[in-house]
């Protein structure tokens, strides 16, 4: 009895520790270089419950503008695909993701491409964000590696390749006042997609596209 008893504690912290071990949110070494800084930024539970990381401005006011200056997501550092995440996949992603960016910011603001499209008297704010980094890791473990577009490689750094993996993506975005030229909203999220059954399932935009949706749903809630 004692010995079962060890048995299933020690099971028990063991499963406690390596379910602890999945970071919810993009770490310190995975930014991307993608926002001109990263100054400020603390976690957050968005509405969606899920975790980010933002800076809002002190005094940002969403309702004092009337104009977002919005082309589409970037993809950065430049994306180098293989048999895992195909160029096809990221095309989808950013497509998608992009599309609806877009349609988000159009129930509240007129969007345009850049900012000369701005109309005349318009205060706008201008939007940059990308896609930089795509991955899947192990359910639950700490081995994981994350994949940045610059060098995809498909493969984790998992010990085998039957065990559940997290697909992830990950996305830098900042608002900027346009007159100002100054940032109101800095964010670095990374989002969970579907689950795959191995580090062989080929990682797909379809994975990813429940979680854009809570995404966008709160970034609608953000500028609100």
């Amino acid at each position: 009895m004692k010995i079962s008893r060890k048995f299933f504690t020690g099971a028990v912290l063991s499963s406690l520790v390596l379910a602890g071990c999945t970071s919810q949110i993009t770490e310190k070494d995975q930014y991307s270089g993608f926002l001109p800084n990263y100054d400020g930024l603390v976690e957050v539970t968005t509405p969606s419950g899920d975790k980010a990381l933002r800076w809002v401005a002190p005094g940002f006011n969403p309702n004092a503008y009337n104009t977002v200056v919005f082309n589409e997501l970037q993809m950065y550092p430049a994306p180098k695909p293989d048999e895992r995440v195909n160029m096809q996949t990221l095309d989808q992603l950013q497509t998608f993701t992009t599309t609806s960016v877009k349609n988000t910011l159009a129930q509240k603001y007129t969007v345009v491409a850049n900012e000369q499209s701005v109309p005349a008297g318009g205060k706008a704010l201008i939007l940059h964000a990308a896609i930089t980094g795509v991955t899947a890791a192990n359910e639950g473990m700490k081995w994981y590696e994350v994949i940045p577009i610059a060098a995809v490689v498909g493969a984790t750094s998992a010990a085998t390749g039957h065990r559940d993996q997290n697909t992830e993506l990950y996305i830098e975005a900042d608002l900027v006042d346009a007159k100002s030229g100054l940032p109101v909203v800095k964010t670095v999220r990374k989002v969970f997609g579907k689950t795959l059954e191995n580090d062989s399932q080929a990682i797909t935009a379809d994975d990813f596209k429940e979680a854009i949706k809570h995404v966008t749903n709160d970034m609608q809630a953000l500028l609100k």
